[in-house]
């Protein structure tokens, strides 16, 4: 197994990782959870950066890549709802746009056609990114271990309800657009329908 799919791997083993540390008791779950997913996180950029530059590119990779990927945001979305970070309709949109993007690339799959990410699906994906970042960051400054952070989250600055708003509606808007977009260039994919 080459270096860029043991990075994918490595990001689902991660994920389960990430879940545990999100409910360990003691103080220092969210902090421990927000370091795994940042990590987790890391390994997304890598893999398919060294895949392409060094011509790593396998079926593994092309598959377990973006299923990682969908993995880890679902856990943390799902993650988010359950501390009353989010409310439960955000996670069920982004959700939904994740799967139906995996079910448009199992039809191309079946008719013989690789679907790349797009751009847009990729700057959906950082936004995703720091959107659990943000909150698990909120919820982790609350803890001992980053404690000295809590006054940046004050009412008046990032933890201003404006922010949260905007990071959540930006994450949301770029979910819906890319989805669409996604469908809209594949459309061809469903000329039997």
């Amino acid at each position: 197994m080459n270096l860029p799919n043991r990075l994918t791997l490595a990001r689902l083993i991660l994920t389960v990782v990430f879940v545990a540390c999100f409910h360990l008791p003691g103080g220092y779950g969210l902090t421990s959870a927000l370091l795994v997913f940042v990590a987790a996180s890391i390994t997304d950029y890598f893999d398919g950066h060294l895949a392409r530059s060094q011509g790593l590119v396998t079926n593994f990779g092309k598959l377990f890549d973006p299923l990682a990927d969908k993995v880890l945001i679902t856990a943390a979305f799902i993650l988010l709802v359950e501390r009353g970070d989010l409310p439960a309709w955000i996670a069920i949109l982004i959700l939904s746009r994740e799967f139906c993007v995996t079910g448009i690339r199992q039809i191309a799959a079946t008719a013989g056609v690789v679907l790349a990410a797009e751009k847009l699906g990729k700057h959906k994906m950082a936004w995703q990114i720091v959107t659990v970042i943000y909150f698990m960051l909120r919820g982790a400054v609350e803890e001992p271990l980053l404690r000295w952070l809590a006054p940046i989250f004050s009412p008046h600055l990032l933890g201003s309800p404006w922010v949260a708003g905007f990071i959540v509606g930006v994450t949301t808007l770029l979910t819906i657009v890319s989805g669409f977009s996604y469908f809209w260039k594949n459309r061809a994919l469903f000329n039997d329908a």
